[in-house]
């Protein structure tokens, strides 16, 4: 399994965001949901701080490029094995600087990877 940190988290259900939360956490993923308002998702508490969460498989984005620039350092700083950059976050600037860093980037979507098995 694979821990998943879900960068842009909500808990509005016609979100992708938390249809993702809700289907790695059901597939058996341990989730980290790092979002811009506290709340809760899947049963996990919505984190807004920066603090480095420590063995993160998989960070996968639902924050358009211009939003997840801020978060550049955060996301380097954790170290992921890989990147997954849904429909509409995709970002040719952080996918370079993952890279640089020996960290996988994809241009896929969560859910449909999930619901094929290719996760």
């Amino acid at each position: 399994m694979k821990k998943t940190l879900i960068l842009g988290a909500s808990e509005n259900p016609s979100r992708y965001a938390y249809r993702a939360a809700h289907m790695l956490k059901n597939s058996g993923h341990e989730i980290v949901p790092i979002g811009r308002r506290n709340g809760q998702v899947a049963g996990e508490h919505i984190l807004t701080e920066k603090e480095v969460k420590k063995e993160i498989d998989t960070i996968t984005l639902y924050l358009n490029a211009k939003n997840q620039e801020e978060w550049y350092d955060y996301i380097l700083s954790t170290k992921p094995n890989r990147i997954i950059f849904n429909p509409g976050t995709e970002n040719p600037n952080l996918k370079k600087l993952a890279e640089e860093h020996q960290i996988e980037t994809i241009n896929a979507c969560t859910l449909v990877m999930l619901s094929v098995g290719n996760y």
